[in-house]
């Protein structure tokens, strides 16, 4: 019987669907109340790359591979529409779109966080004699009041993966969605917005607070957002959507989509969503994430740190009057790094890079710089190999590309214990490079802390459906979902720190040598 297709009788509603649309894959899994996974099914993600820097999805295209994967899913799980409790959404941050209040009609495709094309402009701005201004202004607040929320202010500066850049390059390059802005008839939405909107045939105009405040336009002190940077830009504040809880009746697909209604019960960012699913539920829990990019988050609580150079301030999620706050550190160029290094034939199955990395005893003196690094913030840093030799073999680059991530996790966590002023519990892994038992062994010994990794390393999806499971009743509380949790692998620290300083040492020199390229 086909997935939408009513069985006779009453059938009771006791599975949740979370979807996670990532920038590589679409994926889809649906779960029972044990949190086991009953079907699955994926898409891969076709970006477009339509001038040098830039990155763009097709939003029809993505719309079709989101229905695409939860009818497939509910299929393969042997189910009917009609026994989906709850649908939950997590998906890539940062990435957006705008169309037409009232044709619906996008003003140009979906402009990944991965996006360079407003990088001139980033510069420009942190080159600025206004931005120095606002540097000095909020430094004497910062001073006189001790209060944090004049602190990130104080040396703010500007980034290509921030939405505000590329949204002030929107309404500089298109007229149509400036013309539109102008007439109150333009909407701004990131991914979530976008899938919600269409889901819900254009009725619901929405997103939740931890994909607001991934924007950088949202100001999470305050939780609205930012009437300033956007005067400051020159960006409308009519364009943005209303912020709603994280796990929230958001409203119901329309039932020609998927054949019934299903309730959509959570909208919720990507590495939040990771950092439900692995349950870091306390302040001080700590989630790496390592995927396309990497991502280091700890939950601070009630406690809302402010922005320092590497880390920045988050809405976790919002559920009725529980605010929860991350700090997150990231990286670029992990998993895309490691599929690169695939596409040029230096391995065939990337489940054979450990074996590979630890076939010889280092590296030789090889470095591998990826193109973006969190110590420069520097969109024109040059991705590179260095140190080559003729007796240089595959082995050694392979080695030299892993050791890469592991050196940045290093960089990135120094940076969370010197600036995150409470205690650090286990370290809890997932993405698709957590699979790598090198990456993972040498980032515990470098950093001296145990990791756990996860049976499942789909965070993601997992923390969509345990958010929309509270809000439709199927879980009752948070403590019932820590029971769920399942551990597959720990790795504890074999190795001194000091025996890698040598080869981390050579590694940085090859990153600076590597800057403003």
């Amino acid at each position: 019987m086909p997935c939408g297709q009513a069985c006779s009788g009453a059938v009771p509603a006791l599975y949740v669907v979370g979807v996670d649309v990532g920038s590589t894959a679409v994926k889809c899994h649906v779960y029972d109340q044990a949190a086991a996974v009953r079907g699955s099914s994926c898409r891969k993600v076709e970006s477009l790359y339509p001038r040098p820097g830039w990155v763009e999805l097709d939003p029809e295209v993505l719309w079709s591979q989101f229905v695409g994967v939860v009818k497939e899913a509910v299929q393969a799980a042997g189910l009917h529409m009609r026994q989906i409790a709850a649908l939950g959404i997590s998906t890539q941050r940062s990435t957006f779109i705008t169309w037409h209040k009232r044709t619906g009609k996008p003003f140009h495709n979906f402009i990944s966080w991965q996006d360079l094309r407003s990088a001139e402009l980033v510069n420009s701005w942190n080159r600025s004699l206004l931005l120095k201004v606002i540097h000095v202004i909020f430094t004497v607040l910062h001073f006189f009041t001790g209060n944090d929320r004049y602190l990130a202010p104080s040396f703010l500066t500007f980034s290509t993966h921030q939405t505000s850049m590329k949204l002030s390059w929107v309404f500089k390059n298109i007229p149509e969605a400036d013309e539109a802005a102008k007439k109150n008839n333009c909407c701004f939405g990131t991914v979530d917005t976008w899938l919600l909107y269409r889901l819900t045939k254009g009725s619901v105009f929405a997103t939740d607070y931890s994909n607001a405040s991934s924007t950088g336009v949202f100001e999470p002190f305050t939780k609205c957002w930012n009437p300033t940077l956007c005067n400051l830009l020159s960006i409308p504040m009519s364009i943005y959507p209303p912020v709603k809880d994280t796990s929230f009746n958001f409203g119901s697909a329309d039932s020609e989509i998927f054949g019934v209604p299903i309730p959509i019960m959570a909208l919720v960012a990507d590495q939040q969503s990771a950092m439900f699913g692995e349950c870091c539920f306390h302040p001080g829990d700590v989630k790496l994430t390592m995927g396309t990019g990497g991502f280091w988050n700890v939950n601070t609580g009630r406690n809302l740190f402010a922005s320092h150079r590497g880390l920045y301030p988050l809405i976790g999620w919002k559920i009725g009057e529980e605010v929860v706050y991350l700090t997150e550190g990231s990286m670029s160029n992990i998993g895309t790094t490691i599929k690169w290094a695939q596409d040029i034939n230096l391995f065939t199955n990337v489940d054979e890079t450990a074996k590979m990395a630890r076939s010889v005893v280092d590296s030789q003196g090889v470095c591998f710089v990826p193109g973006f690094q969190i110590s420069a913030n520097d969109p024109y840093l040059c991705a590179s190999f260095m140190g080559l030799k003729p007796t240089t073999t595959r082995n050694h680059l392979v080695r030299a590309i892993l050791e890469s991530v592991a050196f940045r996790n290093k960089q990135l966590f120094d940076i969370i214990v010197k600036k995150v002023c409470i205690p650090l519990g286990t370290v809890r892994a997932d993405g698709g490079v957590s699979n790598n038992s090198f990456v993972m062994q040498m980032t515990s010994d470098l950093i001296n802390k145990k990791i756990e990794k996860p049976s499942n390393t789909d965070m993601s999806s997992l923390g969509a459906a345990f958010l929309a499971g509270l809000a439709s009743g199927l879980w009752t509380d948070k403590e019932q979902l820590k029971k769920l949790r399942q551990v597959e692998t720990v790795f504890e620290p074999q190795k001194d720190v000091e025996e890698y300083k040598p080869a981390m040492d050579i590694w940085m020199q090859a990153v600076k040598c590597s800057l403003h390229w």
